[in-house]
């Protein structure tokens, strides 16, 4: 029986991954499940799935998750040191779907334990990808991507020489945007921006997907896990999203990872990986969907895509620094103290303003990346302030 544990369990990912072991209750063993404010949902599952410790985040929530799992002998813990010790608990398989930085901490745990390491958590290869990809060679561990791009990417690498390959693309549905006048963006709210045309995903990506900075950290990701270099990686516009990611080799082939919109397939694989097994997800009908068509994207409409290019090319901490200028502008657009087109306005004001600090030239470590953290969202918010001011 194979011992697995979610981090970021009652999010999107998490549901659909514990959907899928709930599936097989014969062969998999749940250790640790995590969660923030919805200690309701993570007592539900933590009981379902006879967890062996259930934690949340937020330590005001640890008395109501004691409450729930009363009786179920499943421990109740909170707090950012607890996820960290459900981390080290020896795990065979380990989902890292913790939004944001504060996932990173957590998977190299996991890592350091040798676990196969499932991950969703796209910001810790953004911020610290040679540390991530470092600790996973020095253990012995495997990381296997769950974004849907990259799991593609991986899919069709599969037997394949990497040195034959000379670019991936990934592919990017556009967001609840994508057909709108770049003029009209400004005005954007957030409700406009929950809205995802394809796929049904948690509400901060959703909004991430519009603006494309879910596909500017999907690029510096990409760089790092597959080793390419900056203009290895390319995105196109493909609103059907049945086309996942494409891979193009030196002989002139492109290799394309095809399915439904749904993020089973990608957890499921990595779940069940090195071996394929049935899942409940639809099979694509081609002759129904028509057509697939493709288009370049408008780096000027979405700057987040030339912002990632720029930080890929500066390397360093400076992916650290664009994650948490990201999260402060996005908190501020939630909260309506910025336009939408101005999240990208404060995440380059503040990698400007951070380059002195000489972000690019700095040695990858935890702490490093806690403080260039730290330091971004203070910039950021100064940023915001300034977006407001000029506002008013």
């Amino acid at each position: 029986m194979r011992r697995v544990s979610i981090f970021g369990a009652t999010g999107s990912i998490g549901q659909s991954t514990i959907d899928l072991i709930a599936r097989a209750p014969d062969r998999f063993a749940v250790v640790a499940l995590t969660g923030g404010q919805n200690v309701a949902q993570l007592a539900v599952d933590a009981r379902r799935l006879r967890a062996e410790v259930a934690v949340t985040a937020d330590p005001a929530r640890l008395p109501e998750l004691r409450e729930r799992l009363a009786g179920s002998g499943v421990q109740a813990a909170a707090g950012a040191d607890a996820i960290l010790e459900a981390a080290h608990r020896p795990a065979d398989w380990v989902m890292s779907a913790i939004v944001g930085a504060a996932g990173l901490a957590p998977g190299l745990a996991a890592l350091e334990q040798g676990a196969t390491l499932a991950l969703a958590n796209k910001e810790s290869m953004v911020c610290a990808g040679p540390l991530v990809m470092a600790t996973a060679a020095r253990h012995g561990a495997t990381i296997l991507p769950v974004d849907s791009e990259h799991s593609a990417v991986f899919q069709a690498m599969a037997g394949e020489d990497r040195a034959a390959v000379e670019r991936v693309i990934l592919t990017a549905s556009g967001g609840a945007f994508r057909d709108w006048p770049v003029e009209r963006l400004a005005t954007a709210t957030p409700a406009q921006a929950s809205t995802h045309p394809n796929w049904a995903m948690g509400q901060r990506i959703t909004i991430d997907s519009a603006s494309l900075f879910n596909k500017a950290l999907e690029l510096i990701e990409a760089k790092e896990f597959f080793a390419l270099s900056p203009d290895q990686v390319q995105v196109l516009i493909h609103p059907e999203s049945l086309v996942h990611a494409l891979v193009g080799f030196r002989d002139g082939a492109l290799m394309a990872h095809m399915g439904v919109p749904d993020m089973r397939h990608a957890i499921g694989y990595a779940l069940n990986w090195p071996d394929r097994r049935d899942l409940p997800v639809g099979q694509l009908d081609l002759a129904a969907a028509g057509r697939l068509t493709f288009r370049p994207p408008d780096e000027a409409r979405h700057p987040a895509l030339r912002l990632a290019r720029e930080v890929m090319a500066a390397g360093g901490l400076t992916g650290a620094a664009f994650i948490a200028a990201k999260d402060r502008a996005l908190d501020a657009f939630l909260a309506g103290r910025i336009g939408f087109t101005d999240m990208a306005v404060v995440v380059e004001d503040t990698l400007a303003a951070l380059s002195p600090h000489r972000l690019e030239a700095a040695t990858i470590t935890l702490e490093a990346v806690r403080q260039a953290d730290h330091l971004a969202s203070e910039h950021a918010g100064q940023a915001i302030a300034r977006r407001r001011a000029m506002a008013d």
